[in-house]
């Protein structure tokens, strides 16, 4: 039996890329437009200040379409992620 010993980072990078393969694949495209806590798992942060932080900051975009209802852009989310993304070596 072979065994293979990932770090956690680079195992969950290696998740991440399959699940896009796998999305890409089945041509599966994802809401616009998330709840809040969609947007702290995929930004991968547990705290609400946090978001509201991000959000006030203006580093993620949202959308209030009623007064307790706060929704957040994929898109910029993913921006966000990627700008402070570092390279591997």
């Amino acid at each position: 039996m072979e065994v293979i010993c990932l770090e956690d980072r680079a195992f969950f990078i290696l998740i991440d890329r399959v699940i896009g393969h796998l999305k890409d694949k089945q041509g599966f495209k994802e809401d616009k437009w998330i709840s809040g806590d969609e947007a702290m798992q995929k930004l991968r942060i547990t705290s609400k200040t946090t978001l509201q932080k991000m959000r006030d900051e203006g580093k993620i975009k949202f959308s209030q379409p009623e007064k307790k209802i706060i929704l957040y852009d994929t898109d910029s989310i993913n921006e966000y992620l990627e700008k402070h993304s570092k390279n591997t070596f």
